[in-house]
């Protein structure tokens, strides 16, 4: 069981009020989480006795420095129970979407010339090929794709949506096909909040021998993650939605399908040797760990796994189901408010969507904003969810450790407040 009130107190960020004196209710994790202050002191450590350049400085504070660095990439390994040469490090899930994509595009580009080597042969994408994806993808594992179909002449399909907002799996054997060679979708929606049957899905990808990458950034800090058991290529996932630092994130990929996808940014070190006319590369991760790395923030990443190591993600998943099913019950005791998304606690996580009649979700959110109560407002990179649903955006309460029942009750009050004052309850 989770001791919410000795957690709020390990975030700084919660000790000070907002707008005129009131008491912050976070309620946008999906969005960022907050950070305790085990993390900000690990960051400042590096800085504050550590901060040299890693894989680089032959000198005491170099060594120091790396040694943290790969420190924070075991721990991150551990987590997820991946080897640790896995792991690579990257800005954020939107970057590790995008080298995977760019891997395609790359090994599609050198092909046409016979340039493309026989591991990258896997990610060569001829015109009519497919990409495979949901209708409820995020942007960051959309817009990758979509520039990917463009410069390779591949052809995006998508598996639906249903009214409950569910992928309506139906026809899943029929859109995968000996054509289909990557299957990009999310594990949980960051809109609908909705949990995905990732094992069937990849289970069925692997029928016809495409590739798979998930998008975990909804589900890696909210549930226990084994990417050896969930068996998918690749999964990427961000660390400040995790507690972790803004400017890290991580792309998990099985060794074989690192070894063979082609680099995404290049220079310095992430090469083994360097002549005039061609390079040779490190082997991964580094190879896709091109320049100076945020070696602070990948420590602070690592403070963060320890964080939630520590509570426990069992206990931390049990908590924000019981967070999830009681506001959902709440939000639906109000009058005129509509969850867009499953409306009952199966396989749905803590992002919770939902529309006021007749008012805009920004005026929603602005009047929930001057009682302290912070929740997100928006298309939430995913506009083609919304036009699905017939909606221009949606109001995004979001629930994470340090959030308890009491974080429901101003939301609620809120909501209501907001109807007398506009007139429409």
């Amino acid at each position: 069981m989770i001791d919410v009130s000795r957690i709020q107190g390990d975030f700084p960020i919660l000790q000070h009020p907002v707008r005129e004196g009131k008491r912050l209710t976070f309620l946008d994790s999906a969005a960022t989480s907050q950070k305790p202050f085990s993390v900000l002191a690990a960051e400042t450590d590096f800085y504050s006795r550590l901060n040299a350049p890693i894989h680089r400085g032959a000198y005491y504070l170099g060594e120091l420095a790396t040694e943290a660095y790969e420190t924070a990439r075991a721990k991150v390994a551990r987590f997820i129970n991946s080897e640790t040469d896995e792991v690579v490090f990257v800005r954020n899930a939107t970057e590790a979407i995008n080298l995977v994509a760019a891997g395609f595009a790359s090994a599609s580009a050198k092909a046409q010339f016979g340039n493309a080597g026989e591991l990258e042969s896997k990610f060569v994408l001829v015109p009519g090929d497919e990409i495979l994806l949901t209708e409820m993808e995020h942007h960051a594992n959309l817009v990758p794709w979509q520039e990917v179909a463009l410069k390779t002449g591949a052809v995006l399909r998508f598996i639906p949506l249903t009214d409950d907002g569910r992928l309506d799996l139906t026809d899943l054997s029929k859109l995968l096909n000996e054509r289909t060679k990557i299957v990009s979708f999310t594990w949980v929606s960051n809109i609908l909040g909705t949990v995905n049957p990732v094992a069937e899905i990849i289970r069925a990808a692997k029928l016809v021998n495409a590739i798979t990458l998930v998008d975990a950034c909804q589900s890696v800090p909210h549930m226990p993650t084994d990417v050896a058991l969930l068996d998918a290529d690749f999964v990427a996932f961000s660390g400040h939605k995790m507690l972790g630092p803004l400017g890290v994130g991580v792309l998990y990929g099985k060794r074989e399908m690192l070894d063979a996808l082609p680099v995404f940014i290049t220079g310095g070190s992430m090469i083994e040797t360097v002549h005039l006319e061609y390079s040779t590369y490190a082997p991964a991760p580094q190879k896709f760990e091109a320049g100076t790395p945020a070696a602070a923030a990948a420590v602070g990443l690592g403070a963060a796994v320890d964080y939630l190591t520590h509570l426990g993600m069992d206990a931390v998943h049990n908590h924000e189901q019981k967070l999830t099913e009681l506001a959902l019950a709440a939000l639906n005791e109000i009058k005129g408010v509509r969850i867009i998304g499953p409306n009952n606690m199966i396989d749905r996580a803590g992002a919770i969507s939902f529309v006021v009649d007749e008012l805009h979700p920004h005026d929603v959110g602005q009047f929930l904003d001057a009682q302290g109560v912070a929740v997100r407002v928006g298309h939430h990179c995913a506009w083609p969810v919304c036009r699905r649903y017939s909606v221009p955006a949606t109001t995004r309460a979001s629930f994470y450790v340090y959030n308890d029942e009491a974080d429901i009750v101003p939301l609620v009050a809120g909501i209501t407040a907001a109807q007398k004052f506009f007139g429409v309850s």
